[in-house]
């Protein structure tokens, strides 16, 4: 991932309703939501949703198909996955590490 992909995505998620949207559609899985119920569950009207899906889709963050007369998204967890990649690239010095808030969730 270049570094401006990377601040186009860090930028999409620094807004609390991308962001709430982000970890709505992550919950969801790789079978997503319709965009209407993304919509109910998070009290947003359609044009305030649609604006901040289509954020999330343009910086690699959210996916879209058409399925019958509804549109579901979906996270896109191969950028997700490219931007911690990116976030954590030279992590420890390049050692192999899990840091203390992931050691704490695996203990869990």
């Amino acid at each position: 991932m270049e570094t401006n992909e990377a601040i186009d995505a860090l930028a999409a998620l620094a807004h609390a309703t991308r962001l709430a949207i982000f970890r709505r559609l992550v919950k969801a899985g790789p079978q997503g939501a319709a965009a209407g119920a993304i919509g109910e569950k998070l009290d947003l009207p359609p044009a305030t949703l649609s604006f901040h899906l289509a954020g999330l889709t343009r910086a690699g963050l959210a996916r879209s198909r058409q399925d019958g007369r509804f549109v579901i998204y979906s996270a896109d967890f191969e950028g997700m996955g490219r931007l911690l990649a990116y976030l954590t690239e030279d992590c420890c010095g390049g050692k192999a590490c899990i840091p203390a808030a992931a050691r704490r969730a695996v203990k869990a």
